[in-house]
């Protein structure tokens, strides 16, 4: 069992690791995937402060800086992912047979489709909107792939080659079941820059069939995470604020059925893309309900770890995308009910988000410039 995506034993060196001359690739031995979830988690405060309600003055201003932050963040750890692979191969390949980490590489599917729809929500503000599509379609492309890939994979890697106990079910196991929701939520954003006809259609059932793929799979693990808690007790300390993982496919699935709604009108024949708009609130609003009080359980289960002694982890980063999602989530209710509950809940959803970022987000700075997260675990 590892936390936050590195062992709790040390990986002794192989030769090509301790022989290795380039010293920003001895840096990144110990990087695991997990750290994709930085990129997540920062491209989702653009994204989600971008629909708030209300128009404050600056916002998208500083929403569009924060999709720059994660554009950079994404480029930097894609290069030092490839230094990762490049360089330490042995490590690469015990991050793929532990199952404690494995389900982390759904995060890079998450990171190249969140800076995606960024790109085109609000990096268009800066780069124009032909080049925010371009890019924004080769990026949802590549986390599309890569996430229907973690999908089957890790899977499959689950249940032929690791060997896991009960006690060891982790909500990180939802992460590359729910990439394609993610994919889901953001292909409807390139429907209208389709041809009319055939191609608009196509992709957007293709998300829909998305929708439907990752949900019934995480309709599956869901009741395996639950009962772990209930008979095994909390999670061990660093690995509590994965909790609001389970957030991610609740938020995620009310975005991706408002989005649906929202670009299904003269895509979809009649009288399907008004069931749409009806899908949209009659999943929508249960499913958020329920997001709220998994959100309040989580919430007391981590205060309880912070009394007991939790320290600062990479885990942390699962306070914010997770919760991003809620606030998409409530967007689109607000836009498809009218109430304006929706739009305070987005409100009070989205403070707590960039809260979380800025703790998360100062944290690892810190422990980047002390050394201690890309130190050999102990």
């Amino acid at each position: 069992m590892v936390t936050a995506a590195q062992p709790l034993l040390p990986t002794p060196a192989s030769p090509s690791a301790a022989g290795t001359r380039h010293p920003r690739a001895a840096a990144v031995r110990h990087l695991g995937p997990n750290w994709y979830a930085s990129v997540m988690g920062t491209a989702i405060v653009a994204t989600a402060g971008a629909g708030l309600p209300g128009g404050l003055p600056g916002l998208r201003t500083v929403c569009a800086a924060v999709w720059a932050l994660s554009a950079v963040l994404l480029v930097t750890l894609l290069g030092a992912r490839a230094l990762h692979w490049t360089h330490h191969r042995d490590q690469a390949r015990a991050h793929l047979l532990d199952p404690a980490v494995a389900p982390f590489y759904g995060c890079l599917s998450m990171a190249l489709l969140a800076v995606g729809g960024a790109t085109l929500l609000v990096g268009q503000d800066w780069i124009g909107t032909h080049t925010a599509v371009l890019l924004d379609a080769v990026l949802f492309s590549a986390g599309t792939v890569v996430g229907l890939g973690a999908a089957l994979a890790v899977p499959y890697l689950m249940v032929v080659r690791h060997r896991i106990r009960p006690d060891q079910a982790s909500p990180v196991w939802l992460l590359p079941l729910v990439a394609p929701m993610v994919s889901a939520a953001l292909g409807p954003l390139l429907v209208p820059h389709l041809p009319a006809g055939q191609p608009r259609e196509t992709l957007l059932l293709g998300c829909f069939a998305m929708f439907g793929l990752s949900l019934l799979a995480i309709f599956v693990m869901l009741p395996v995470i639950f009962a772990r808690l209930l008979t095994a007790g909390p999670l061990p300390l660093v690995l509590t604020p994965t909790l609001f993982l389970v957030l991610g496919p609740l938020g995620q699935s009310t975005t991706a059925v408002g989005k649906f709604a929202d670009f299904a009108p003269g895509v979809v024949p009649a009288p399907y893309d008004q069931g749409f708009a009806t899908l949209a609130v009659l999943y929508g609003v249960p499913v958020l309900g329920f997001a709220l009080l998994w959100l309040g359980l989580a919430a007391a289960l981590v205060v309880r770890a912070r009394r007991r002694g939790m320290r600062f982890a990479m885990t942390w980063w699962a306070f914010t995308f997770p919760v991003g999602t809620c606030v998409t989530g409530a967007e689109g209710l607000a836009r498809h009910t009218g109430l304006v509950a929706f739009d305070w809940l987005a409100i009070a959803l989205y403070g707590l988000l960039v809260a979380a970022w800025c703790v998360a987000a100062v944290r690892t700075a810190r422990g980047l410039v002390s050394g201690e997260l890309l130190a050999t675990p102990k």
